[in-house]
């Protein structure tokens, strides 16, 4: 097993948070990560992005050319990543912030309003989870409960009070997956 992800976005959306927490929730789960980072020039407002790759055996390149799965949190992002996304991949968009149709007919697309659904939970900054909770329920490829049992260590101490809104917006994502 092996997936490729890329979560990008506007920086302030989460992007970095919501790659790291997968990161931790494959490594509960004793399997091999990759983590890889990229800002903007402006880090709040610019964009961000992050590449990781879960394996059940040893990662030789943290680099993702063509990922098999990927979670668009706004317009910039799917401009960008869409095409650089294997055929038969997962794409998950933000609804909310991407107002046009997908170009490729290859690719599995689920579309959700995060930012809406994150703003009915009482935090725009949800969204994330939101995406990532429908994309762990789709791809399987690690559990919700591992991401949500790594939740209070990537928080940390100083941000806990986050951690109920962001266990109800991971399971609020993986509850729109049938």
């Amino acid at each position: 097993m092996r997936e490729e992800i890329v979560i990008a976005g506007f920086g302030g959306q989460g992007i970095m948070f919501a790659g790291t927490l997968l990161a931790q929730g494959a490594m509960e789960e004793d399997l091999q990560v990759t983590f890889f980072p990229s800002y903007g020039a402006e880090m709040r407002g610019g964009t961000a992005n992050c590449n990781l790759i879960i394996s059940d055996e040893e990662i030789g390149s943290p680099v993702v050319i063509n990922s098999s799965a990927a979670l668009m949190l706004n317009q910039p992002s799917l401009d960008k990543f869409e095409k650089r996304m294997k055929g038969k991949g997962l794409l998950i968009i933000n609804s909310s912030l991407v107002d046009r149709e997908v170009e490729r007919k290859d690719l599995e697309i689920i579309k959700i309003p995060a930012t809406e659904m994150a703003e009915r939970l009482g935090n725009v900054k949800v969204a994330n989870m939101i995406a990532l909770g429908a994309y762990l329920k789709k791809s399987r490829i690690i559990s919700l409960e591992s991401v949500i049992k790594s939740l209070p260590k990537v928080l940390g101490e100083r941000k806990r009070d986050l951690l109920e809104v962001n266990q109800k917006a991971l399971r609020e994502g993986g509850g729109l997956i049938k």
